[in-house]
């Protein structure tokens, strides 16, 4: 949906000593967990003796990897993996990760999710000193300072260790050198990184635990923000030179980014989606006849509002998911049905009925306003908006694509303003407190910048990321040029 908010991508990565395993299968199910993650290109790179093999291309999963591409990664002892929503760097093949690159020390591979708040600063140092990047993405930067470490470093783990230094903002990594595979996070702790272990003895990491449960994989811990874990045939050991006490995760992802079914620093996400739903219904209670929530991250915020309220939960929407992403339409009047595509309401849970709808975020409100008339037209007397996380107010810089103040509906437009123009009966956002609160049993703290403009880390000095301009510009270009183009 054209205002939803995206984050960058799912990160996999897999060591396996004997290297009898189809690593390369394993990392399929992982990213096929992490799907919801990134829905514009995914990738898989192997490493079978030090030599990396690399298939990505843009798609989803199970577009770009059948039988033979799995069967052409062949075996090895390594693999990492990735799914991508670009925030930074146009959509295409050469923008797909993983990342795989020779240099005089060998090769490497590199998968990341995050943005560099430095970016801007690194690629022009950079290209003065004669870089040629051949991608538009921050992942690129990442992998010249590691190799720039490497030339006088004595391991690829002392060269991200001195990396580190000079990368700034949000980044959860896997890296794969011909003989190691690294996972690193930055200090801050911005994006999830989870560590796992099969019952063969395959060391995982993934972005979610969710991708732990794919392959059957017992969750052993979330890496710690600043630390960069190595295994190899030696085992398993952990460098933290640049460990902090405690990290700040991007609240977001147990709003929005995160699936259900997975654990975020101890935390239940199903769990912190229900409380958020409880302190909802405390903060803004509305007499009403039935709760639904807007599938998928509204659902449980909806259950948690019905049970702290005591007004009963209903499905008020069925999902068609197998509709492919809603920008890439043919034509503009089938993007402005997506909604329609998208979702269907249940005529007999909302004819008649005053209700109350849940969803996780308003950004420009042009979705909230289609799924408002769909439960009007389906018979509802009254329809009440409830938002599970505070109004969005400023740029998110750690790899989310807002990053206007001029495109977020709530700097432009009082709640009084907002909820008529949704044609809403009724509008109530969850506080800042609230949503602070919705996972107190999270072993971290939050970055709640969004909703705050009071971020954890530096920012950009100067940033030209335009991703989500370029999203909501589209039908402009397509009234200029008669047709769809892909972004660019």
């Amino acid at each position: 949906m054209q205002d939803q908010i995206h984050e960058e991508c799912g990160i996999f990565g897999i060591y396996d000593k004997n290297g009898k395993d189809d690593v390369a299968g394993d990392a399929y199910y992982a990213l096929y967990a992490l799907q919801h993650r990134g829905q514009e290109s995914c990738g898989i790179a192997v490493n079978d003796s030090g030599v990396i093999t690399c298939h990505k291309d843009v798609g989803l999963v199970r577009e770009v990897f059948d039988r033979e591409a799995l069967r052409k990664l062949g075996s090895g002892q390594m693999a990492i993996g990735h799914t991508r929503y670009s925030t930074f760097g146009t959509v295409n093949h050469t923008n797909a990760q993983p990342l795989v690159v020779r240099h005089i020390k060998g090769q490497m591979a590199i998968a990341h999710n995050g943005n560099l708040t430095n970016a801007a600063e690194l690629r022009r140092k950079l290209e003065l000193g004669g870089a040629i990047f051949h991608t538009t993405n921050d992942s690129e930067i990442i992998c010249f300072e590691i190799i720039h470490e490497r030339l006088t470093q004595p391991s690829i783990e002392k060269a991200v260790e001195q990396a580190m230094y000079n990368l700034e903002g949000a980044y959860s990594l896997v890296i794969m050198s011909p003989e190691k595979l690294l996972a690193v996070r930055d200090r801050t702790g911005f994006r999830p990184l989870v560590m796992g272990r099969m019952k063969d003895g395959q060391i995982v990491f993934a972005s979610e635990t969710c991708a732990l449960d794919a392959l059957g994989a017992a969750y052993i811990r979330d890496i710690d923000p600043g630390e960069i874990v190595v295994v190899d045939s030696e085992g398993v050991r952990s460098m933290r030179t640049h460990c902090q006490e405690k990290g700040h995760m991007c609240v977001f992802e147990y709003v929005y980014f995160a699936r259900s079914d997975s654990t975020i620093e101890g935390m239940s996400v199903h769990e912190a989606r229900l409380k958020a739903g409880r302190i909802l219904a405390k903060e803004k209670p509305v007499d009403a006849d039935v709760v639904i929530g807007v599938p998928d991250s509204g659902l449980d915020a909806a259950l948690g509002y019905s049970q702290e309220s005591g007004i009963p939960y209903g499905m008020g929407f069925v999902k068609n998911r197998y509709i492919a992403r809603t920008f890439i339409q043919p034509t503009q009047g089938q993007r402005e049905n997506s909604v329609r595509m998208k979702l269907n309401v249940i005529p007999s849970v909302v004819k008649g009925k005053r209700v109350i709808m849940v969803d996780d975020s308003i950004v420009r409100g042009t979705t909230s306003a289609r799924i408002v008339n769909l439960l009007r037209e389906a018979g509802a007397r009254e329809v009440h908006v409830r938002v599970s996380a505070p109004p969005f107010i400023s740029p998110c810089y750690y790899g989310t694509d807002i990053d206007s103040k001029e495109n977020l509906i709530a700097c432009q437009m009082s709640q009084d303003e907002i909820c008529k123009a949704i044609g809403a009966d009724s509008l109530g956002y969850l506080s800042v407190d609230g949503v602070k609160h919705m996972a107190d049993g999270a072993r971290c703290d939050f970055c709640t910048g969004c909703f705050t403009e009071k971020y954890p880390a530096a920012t950009p000095k100067e940033s030209n990321k335009d991703k989500f301009e370029m999203k909501i510009s589209q039908k402009e270009r397509n009234k200029r040029y008669g047709h769809h183009e892909e972004l660019q």
